[in-house]
């Protein structure tokens, strides 16, 4: 069975279920597991659709199959079943920590305001017996902070001779695939090699929170946030806390998260773990909860520090993504030009999802920025590029149309159709979240002196930097009917 949109002869793609009322029976949820009644009994063991496939060029292995396929609720439940069980060598500690796209999707689905969804969901995911909760919105702030930087440092090398601009982000998972695995060459130079946010907060979590784990164990003041119990002594100790003692769930908006789950993984001198063990759909939480009869108290979202919560939902600076577009493009206007630009005003060309942002001074374009959502759009701009005609210093680049709140986990109808009506919903709640700058964040200044010793050090670089694969281009790579 092939992608619609598919030149290849033969997919591995994985089909989504036909079935949405399958039941898994390998892994029953909790509250079966102890004979409660009815919980999750019709809980959909949910897949990637074909249409998902956004690098058509066989871009799944057979071992990257298998592995995509326990990235669902079936492999979460494993681990809050086997957390009960008396055989404490087996228990983990539980995080889960959640996009800031997915919040409006839980507002709008249960009609709260975006800080009581918040708040219903950290209480679900802590009923069901998850130790933390946490918001990427930190790791988000060190993806477009590490972005700015490399910028600045691309316009300065920038020549005739060394060809780094555009540089073209390299958040969604989506778009990276298809470059990776269909474009290869001359295209992923031009990627940013800061991580994403989900690969920076995997390191967070199995590095930065880990070691936090054994300080607090250590000076005697670790209990379960929320709960009160105290973790299982072989759990967290200072011999045994590695990252494979933490269970990592990200919950998140697109299914090709799933995919980047598989990428990478986060590396130490002692351990290497992969940075997320399972990420779930916005729209597979939100069936849990619905279909749960378990009695559950609003919880305040966990933060990396102790025991300080996180009272306050804020976002960054984009219409429906984290926004490293209008970010990179401040930054790069105070640094390069000395020019403050308080709004960042956007003009749509071919259609709302391929936008132009300048900066002018005295008639001179200085800076030249795009967003380009949607892979017709993709499309475009990459055959531009491979021509030398594409006139932008930096491209915004999202594989879904409208930006991540129109991510196929979430936005969709029964019938796999986009749902308008709740996508605009999505728009107007997600534009009232209060913008924090990344530069404002005290505890972000904090992490790069005691976690990474330094701004700009090698320990920095090598946690918040990322490599791509540069195979030769696939023949049929732009051979794609949009």
């Amino acid at each position: 069975m092939k992608c619609e949109h598919c030149t290849r002869k033969e997919c591995i793609k994985k089909t989504k279920t036909d079935d949405q009322e399958n039941v898994s029976e390998e892994a029953p949820s909790p509250a079966q597991d102890n004979g409660e009644k009815g919980e999750f009994h019709k809980l959909a063991d949910a897949k990637i659709f074909l249409s998902d496939c956004l690098a058509c060029d066989s871009c799944l292995t057979a071992e990257e199959g298998v592995q995509l396929s326990q990235q669902n609720a079936k492999d979460f439940f494993r681990v809050l079943n086997l957390n009960k069980k008396c055989d404490t060598s087996k228990h983990k500690v539980l995080v889960v920590s959640v996009c800031p796209q997915s919040l409006p999707y839980f507002a709008a689905k249960f009609n709260l305001s975006v800080t009581d969804a918040s708040r219903r969901l950290c209480g679900f995911l802590k009923s069901l017996g998850v130790h933390y909760v946490f918001d990427t919105t930190i790791a988000v702030d060190f993806s477009i902070l590490e972005s700015q930087k490399e910028f600045v440092r691309r316009y300065h090398q920038h020549s005739e001779e060394a060809h780094t601009l555009p540089m073209l982000t390299s958040a969604c998972p989506g778009w990276v695939r298809y470059a990776e695995r269909v474009l290869g060459r001359p295209v992923t130079p031009h990627l940013c090699t800061a991580k994403s946010p989900q690969q920076v907060m995997g390191s967070l979590v199995k590095d930065y929170f880990a070691r936090q784990q054994v300080s607090d164990l250590l000076q005697g003041r670790h209990n379960r946030p929320g709960l009160g119990q105290p973790f299982p002594r072989d759990v967290l100790s200072p011999q045994n806390l590695s990252p494979e003692k933490i269970f990592h769930v990200i919950v998140a908006p697109c299914y090709d998260r799933k995919l980047e789950a598989l990428r990478e993984g986060f590396s130490s001198a002692s351990h290497s773990s992969r940075g997320a063990d399972c990420v779930l759909t916005s729209g597979e939480v939100a069936q849990m909860m619905e279909q749960s009869d378990l009695s559950v108290q609003d919880a305040t979202v966990d933060t990396l520090f102790g025991d300080s919560k996180e009272e306050r939902v804020t976002r960054h600076d984009g219409a429906s993504s984290d926004g490293h577009l209008a970010h990179v493009f401040r930054h790069a206007a105070k640094e390069l030009f000395d020019e403050d630009v308080e709004e960042v005003t956007y003009r749509a060309l071919r259609n709302k999802d391929f936008q132009e942002v300048t900066l002018e001074k005295n008639g001179q374009v200085l800076l030249r920025f795009a967003a380009a959502y949607g892979f017709r759009n993709i499309q475009n701009m990459i055959l531009k590029l491979k021509k030398g005609a594409l006139p932008y210093h930096f491209v915004e680049v999202l594989a879904c149309p409208g930006g991540c709140l129109n991510g196929r986990g979430q936005a969709q109808t029964r019938d796999g159709r986009v749902d308008k009506a709740l996508l605009r919903q999505m728009e107007g709640i997600y534009s009232d979240i209060p913008v924090r700058p990344p530069e404002t964040s005290a505890h972000v200044q904090e992490l790069y002196q005691q976690w990474l010793e330094g701004v700009d050090s090698p320990k920095a670089q090598e946690t918040l930097h990322t490599t791509f694969q540069s195979p030769e281009p696939c023949a049929h790579g732009l051979d794609i009917r949009w």
